[in-house]
């Protein structure tokens, strides 16, 4: 029985870790698209290509 309860805590454990790497990563991309937001409005096009291409990375993974 000790056991079964060390696999389902370790389980448990990963799940929790894999829900905050995912709310984690969701927040990161909300900020970089208000971020892009802001460079597209105000036309500052190195910033726009700069956080694009980290939304992009951050999506990869």
């Amino acid at each position: 029985m000790d056991k079964m309860k060390i696999t389902y805590e370790a389980m448990l454990g990963l799940f929790a870790e894999m829900v905050l790497d995912e709310a984690i990563q969701k927040y990161q991309s909300e900020q970089l698209n208000v971020a892009i937001d802001k460079a597209l409005a105000a036309g500052d096009e190195d910033t726009f290509y700069s956080l694009t291409k980290q939304l992009n990375e951050l999506q990869k993974d």
